[in-house]
């Protein structure tokens, strides 16, 4: 019974490991579309937008923002 334990535990520890990044920059079109507008308001306060999506990280936000918009001309940045 240890070793069925220890084999899924292995199994999940190693699909988290291969799919680390994707689930971080998976956001949904409200996550998205939410990120967009508070940092509109509050620009690059990766802390604040995240304290109104559940679940995310100050880090993920930041990531997915870098990743998602760093090669395009800022959105709107705040005066």
């Amino acid at each position: 019974m240890a070793d069925s334990d220890r084999s899924s535990g292995d199994i999940s520890l190693d699909s988290r490991e291969e799919s680390s990044e994707d689930p971080m920059l998976e956001f949904s079109e409200d996550e998205e579309t939410l990120v967009v507008r508070m940092f509109n308001l509050v620009g690059e306060r990766w802390s604040l937008i995240a304290g109104r999506i559940p679940g995310r990280t100050a880090e993920e936000i930041e990531k997915y923002w870098t990743s998602r918009f760093s090669n395009n001309s800022r959105i709107q940045k705040p005066i």
